[in-house]
């Protein structure tokens, strides 16, 4: 069984004490793809190191709703720039957060950047990888808005009646860690409508440990337990769930495997 964890922060400083034991242990338990998002520029930057290092490791340039605090449009430069680079598979973390992100004017200006960034990812015909929290209806518009655009919402936390016109419009779903939780009816029945060739599968490490590992740092080697609930969810084997995941990976990122 092979897998490919679709969002996953390996920058993060939960990492800093091993790191490098971390993704060097990920082969050996069968997964054979990471995509490592950045949030701001020096994220990114650290993704794109890490990219280099990780023959298994691609890494996305972006800004994050939470993020934009001192940034400008004009650093929209310097994610195009690391995006030329070739183990650069999309442009993310990009979204918007109203659960942390409060204010009209904050608000405003998340979406804008949301906005330049769909238009970046459309320019370099790359795919994004979106955030959306307590912002589904303004996420959806400004997707909607992009119609030459592609990518993921990652810790898909939409209704199903959205995710029918986010699949309707092409893009694909992924689900982390939660989605085994005792209250994660909602994103079970989105998975259950959801095309098994438009699902991936993440961990967003350090966080959203599935159980039994709930509360622990996550790390891609629990990534198997979220296909194993879409096993469970679609009525398939988890090989069959492990396989179809990670070549949907491959594709919406481009990546040779």
């Amino acid at each position: 069984m092979r897998l490919f964890d679709s969002h996953a922060h390996y920058y993060d400083d939960a990492f800093d004490p091993d790191r490098d034991a971390v993704l060097s242990s990920l082969p050996s338990k069968g997964v054979e793809g990471v995509v490592c998002p950045g949030c701001d520029l020096d994220s990114s930057r650290q993704s794109l190191a890490l990219a280099e290092k990780y023959p298994f490791l691609w890494f996305a340039a972006g800004l994050h709703p939470e993020n934009l605090e001192g940034a400008s449009l004009a650093d929209l430069e310097e994610v195009k720039k690391m995006a030329a680079h070739p183990k650069c598979v999309a442009i993310g973390e990009i979204g918007l957060d109203y659960y942390w992100v409060k204010t009209p004017q904050d608000r405003a200006n998340s979406r804008n950047f949301f906005d330049a960034q769909l238009s970046l990812s459309e320019e370099l015909d790359k795919p994004a990888i979106i955030h959306d929290r307590d912002a589904h209806r303004d996420t959806v518009d400004i997707v909607r808005s992009h119609p030459k655009a592609r990518g993921v919402f990652h810790c898909c936390a939409l209704s199903v009646e959205d995710a029918k016109v986010i699949l309707d419009l092409g893009w694909h779903l992924s689900f982390t860690g939660n989605v085994t939780f005792q209250k994660a009816r909602r994103a079970l029945d989105v998975m259950a409508v959801a095309p098994l060739d438009r699902i991936m599968v993440e961990t967003d490490a350090p966080y959203m440990a599935p159980e039994p590992f709930r509360g622990k740092r996550c790390d891609s080697g629990y990534v198997y337990r979220v296909a194993e609930t879409i096993a469970q969810v679609k009525g398939i084997d988890t090989g069959e769930a492990a396989e179809a995941t990670y070549q949907n990976a491959l594709r919406l990122f481009s990546i040779t495997g």
